[in-house]
């Protein structure tokens, strides 16, 4: 798994696409906190982290789209899967490798939060919890979005199939406001990510929904590895 979390590491930054990740982010989360915090007088960390929580359904098909969907392009699939890294060791290697990345653009973000606690005042305890909510989504999102790229024929496919699904991950919310029946709303409700982080970006730690992040990203991820093996199985 190691082998497979460096390689794809490297793979990242060898290619413009770690790159051109960490750039894209950085830009709109600056130009989020110049319109939320510098411009007007704010400190308001809260709601500048749960603005950029819809950054994860923007990007997060850029650290995917090439994970398996390449390696299947390129015919190179077979010899991974005939390899002597078992299937869990691969796909977690690749998971890990983008979810390395999503951090490293996290941490990026702690300028922001300097910038704040020298001019206002900051809490640690409600932004630790506001950004444990928004890294615990984006791993539930790179997820899902990995299992769509192994599903895919190529990158191009990959990367639209992710924001497509993404996408209608975000519209589950409006779609709350729209519909009357009290159980089609909850269960729209249950299965929203952004309503899940809610509590988070608001300074409560919760357990039910950190364990509801864990476990659509556990889900996932078995997919993958499940989807994998047919694969192998089939010898397609």
């Amino acid at each position: 798994m190691r082998a497979i979390w460096k390689r794809e590491l490297q793979g990242y930054f060898f290619t413009p696409v770690g790159y051109v990740f960490m750039g894209v982010f950085l830009l709109l989360s600056s130009v989020m906190f110049y319109t939320t915090i510098l411009q007007s007088g704010s400190s308001d960390l809260p709601a500048f982290i749960r603005l950029l929580s819809y950054l994860w359904m923007l990007l997060c098909p850029v650290l995917t789209m090439r994970l398996l969907a390449e390696e299947k392009q390129k015919r190179t699939d077979q010899l991974l899967l005939t390899s002597p890294v078992s299937l869990p060791g691969v796909v977690l290697g690749k998971y890990l490798a983008a979810v390395t990345v999503m951090l490293l653009s996290v941490v990026l973000t702690l300028l922001f939060v300097l910038i704040v606690a020298i001019y206002g005042q900051v809490y640690p305890a409600e932004l630790l919890v506001c950004y444990l909510g928004f890294v615990l989504q984006g791993c539930a999102f790179i997820a899902i979005d990995l299992f769509l790229s192994g599903c895919a024929a190529n990158q191009v496919t990959a990367a639209v199939m992710a924001f497509g699904a993404n996408f209608l991950l975000w519209i589950l919310d409006m779609l709350q406001a729209a519909v009357s029946s009290g159980f089609i709303r909850r269960l729209l409700s249950f299965f929203s990510l952004y309503e899940r982080s809610e509590a988070f970006m608001i300074g409560q730690l919760s357990f039910a929904n950190a364990g509801y992040f864990l476990s659509i990203t556990a889900a996932f991820l078995v997919l993958t590895i499940h989807m994998l093996d047919s694969r192998r199985y089939r010898g397609a």
